[in-house]
């Protein structure tokens, strides 16, 4: 009880917090000479809320639509702030959260508004909120609201049943109580819906738009955020330009760790944006980012491990590079690696004893410190926990039980069949070929987790065949569950442990559940935990589950990635933020020595 109520109370302080934003005098002016140029390693998906499925689409849409809620810049840890929202009065025992929107808010001009300005009201964000829940989007977001948002369960049964969802039927969760006040109504307490609504995946839409452009809208998205979609060549080049009607955003934030009172010097009291353009290349290769950034076609690109010797000095950047002006904005990133094996493929899936021993024995095989070591150059943690570090959960002295053991994952083999035949390969228990197929991308940090599988693989005498996909093929496989064996990532979305422990849920898959991880003991687990608030109790369960995933051998949690962001000496008020995507809206660009803007 003293942990409900103490988190209770954590709960109140996050979502009755003073805006940090000051208030708007005057709309923005950005200078359209001020062209920030960036890059994402892998392919866009395309820009609708309900169906990106990955990082970088989502990171686009950030600066494209908008959630009621976000993020204070600079809090660390990390902390909710308004955006076109007041937060939310809790009410209910965390059952009821009610939003007041701002007025004011206007969408991106748009030929389906008909020449007319459009207001953004609560019920653009019940509508946005219903397409989650629509079958035929099948949105991998929809657990964010199915199960969770009173009658929205409802809503998809019958949808399923007709083949078409009513986006006129009152749904008892979502009410707008009047033009501007949206009171959200949960199945059960959820301390972290706040932090849930502040996502991309909840960015607001107008209906009137997804009535024009239909299946076409992902590639015309009409926000309300401080850029819109300008040009956009699929997988080579993503163009924002500054929305005209935005409203603004005045740079207002307290210094919280070192080296914050240098950005808040500069930034302070600026009316964002000032950057009239953004302009994002697809660069898949490594190289290719940093010749990139060397010559100045880049004003800031993330540094990837395979890198790391031409430009880190271990955690800060070598002598010679600063030397250059250069920047760096360096965190251990709130994610998890950790290759999967799906418990649904037919060659190493299922529950008998021989599957679960095949899938242990490889993980147990799997020297993920040399792959920190090789592969990131020393760029990352290891993990042991499902949760990472700077994530509510997290579990410090945790220890999982397929740490590497190569002889040890040599003896299950063996006990349990897997004989080594003439080729020097080994059999299935029945005597068939016994193949894995491991999927990753065609650039270099695919390649190098490949040859670290492939070694591995050697080592225990298993075949490996090589399955390279573009990343968008990779996602769509993975949600139909076609893939046998991957490394796959997730990045916190909200900084509480439930973001992590539902990526192992059986409902999730098609959604989040990427590895198709499919363990009745630990949905059972999970389904209790996920309606309790953080504290002891819940940690226990967390522990239980992880256990479970070892035993069935469907994960190897391995590592956290650092996240090196480098810039250019005149980019200003960058910092990385562990939550927030498009963290680059929140700078200005000094005019280059030497160089005209």
């Amino acid at each position: 009880m003293k942990a409900t109520i103490k988190h209770l109370l954590v709960c109140a302080a996050i979502i009755t917090t003073t805006s940090t934003t000051a208030a708007i005098a005057a709309k923005p002016t950005p200078d359209m000479n001020k062209v920030f140029h960036y890059q994402f390693p892998v392919a866009e998906t395309g820009f609708d809320p309900a169906q990106a499925n990955d990082l970088y689409s989502n990171t686009v849409m950030e600066a494209l639509f908008e959630p009621m809620l976000t993020y204070d810049y600079l809090a660390r840890p990390s902390k909710l702030a308004p955006r076109t929202a007041d937060l939310p009065v809790m009410s209910e025992a965390g059952k009821v959260y009610t939003f007041k929107i701002r007025p004011g808010t206007l969408f991106t001009d748009d030929p389906a508004f008909k020449g007319k300005p459009r207001e953004l009201v609560a019920e653009d964000y019940i509508f946005s909120i219903k397409r989650l829940a629509d079958p035929k989007l099948h949105s991998q977001w929809r657990y964010l609201v199915e199960g969770k948002i009173l009658g929205i369960a409802e809503a998809i049964k019958t949808a399923t049943k007709s083949g078409k969802f009513d986006y006129n039927q009152k749904i008892a969760g979502l009410e707008a109580l009047d033009k501007y006040t949206l009171k959200v109504t949960l199945e059960a307490p959820d301390f972290n819906y706040p932090y849930i609504l502040a996502m991309p995946t909840f960015g607001a839409l107008a209906r009137e738009v997804v009535e024009h452009y239909g299946i076409d809208i992902p590639a015309h998205p009409v926000g309300t955020g401080p850029y819109r979609l300008d040009k956009w060549a699929r997988s080579s080049l993503i163009s924002l330009i500054a929305n005209p009607v935005y409203r603004g955003h005045v740079w207002s934030y307290t210094a919280q760790e070192k080296g914050d009172e240098e950005l808040v010097k500069a930034m302070q009291g600026k009316l964002l944006p000032t950057v009239g353009r953004i302009e994002i290349a697809i660069m898949e290769e490594d190289q290719a980012r940093l010749l990139a950034f060397q010559s100045g076609e880049l004003d800031m690109f993330q540094l990837e491990g395979p890198l790391a010797p031409k430009v880190m000095d271990g955690a800060v950047l070598k002598p010679e590079f600063a030397a250059t002006g250069a920047k760096l904005s360096r965190i251990i990133d709130p994610e998890i690696q950790y290759p999967y094996l799906s418990t649904r493929d037919p060659t190493i899936g299922g529950m008998s004893k021989e599957r679960i021993a095949l899938r242990r024995a490889i993980f147990l095989a799997y020297d993920d410190t040399e792959e920190i070591r090789i592969v990131h150059n020393s760029q990352a943690e290891a993990l042991d926990y499902p949760i990472p570090p700077g994530v509510v959960g997290y579990l410090p002295g945790y220890r999982s039980v397929n740490r590497t053991n190569l002889p040890l994952a040599k003896a299950l083999l063996d006990k349990f069949g897997y004989k080594v035949g003439a080729d020097g390969f080994r059999t299935t228990p029945q005597g068939k070929p016994l193949v894995i197929k491991y999927t990753s991308r065609p650039d270099s940090l695919g390649r190098q987790q490949e040859e670290m599988w492939q070694k591995t693989f050697n080592a225990i005498k298993i075949r490996m065949e090589s399955d390279k996909k573009k990343f968008p093929e990779i996602l769509k496989a993975e949600k139909a569950c076609q893939l046998q064996m991957r490394t796959n990532r997730w990045i916190a979305d909200f900084p509480d442990g439930d973001n992590f422990m539902q990526l192992f849920y059986s409902k999730n898959i098609g959604q989040s559940n990427n590895s198709c991880t499919d363990v009745p003991e630990y949905d059972a687990l999970y389904e209790k935990a996920m309606v309790m608030p953080a504290g002891p109790e819940r940690d226990k369960l967390y522990v239980d589950m992880a256990r479970v995933l070892e035993y069935y051998g469907a994960h190897r949690i391995s590592m956290a990635r650092a996240r090196n962001m480098v810039m250019q000496s005149h980019v200003m008020g960058y910092k990385k933020h562990p939550i927030l995507l498009a963290d680059w809206l929140y700078i200005d660009m000094e005019k280059p020595k030497g160089e005209k803007q």
